[in-house]
C-alpha cells in the first residue's frame, strides 16, 4: 500500500511531537487511531453490502435459470417437431389426388356379362406397326 521506511517514520514522530506537544500527544494518536478504526469499518460495511448485494444478483440469475429449466416440457416439444415434420410431409407430396380404380368402368361391364374375371381384349390397331415404338417396351 504505502511504502514508508524507518526513517520516515521517525520523522513523522518526531514532527508530530514537536507540534502537538508530548502533552497531547497520546490524546491526538487515540484520535487518529478511531479516525482509521471508523475508515476500515465503512470500508468493510462497503465491501459487505457490495458482496451481498452480488449474491443476490448471482442468486436471481440462478432462480430465474430453475425457472426456465422447470417450463421445459419435452413432451410437447417432440409433438411439435412430429407435426412439423408431418406438414413438410404433405407439403412434400402435392395435392393429393384420388387413387384410380384398380377396375376399369369398361371391365366392371365385361365381368357383368360374362360374370369371368378375364381381361378385356386388347385392341388392333389397323396399319403397318413402326418397329421404333414396337421395340419400346411400356
Amino acid at each position: 500500500m504505502f511504502d514508508v521506511s524507518w526513517t520516515e517514520l521517525l520523522v513523522i514522530a518526531l514532527v508530530a511531537i514537536i507540534v502537538v506537544g508530548p502533552k497531547d500527544l497520546p490524546r491526538a494518536l487515540r484520535s487518529v487511531g478511531r479516525w482509521t478504526g471508523k475508515a476500515k469499518h465503512m470500508a468493510r460495511d462497503f465491501q459487505n453490502q457490495f458482496n451481498e448485494a452480488l449474491r443476490e444478483a448471482e442468486l436471481d440469475t440462478i432462480r430465474k435459470e430453475v425457472e426456465s429449466v422447470g417450463k421445459i416440457d419435452p413432451m410437447a416439444d417432440m409433438r411439435k417437431e412430429v407435426r412439423d415434420i408431418e406438414s413438410g410431409l404433405k407439403t412434400g407430396l402435392g395435392p393429393q389426388t384420388p387413387a384410380k380404380p384398380a377396375v376399369d368402368t369398361e371391365m366392371k361391364e365385361i365381368i357383368a356379362d360374362k360374370g369371368t374375371t378375364e381381361p378385356a381384349p386388347q385392341p388392333v390397331v389397323d396399319g403397318p406397326v413402326d418397329q421404333a415404338a414396337a421395340d419400346v417396351k411400356p
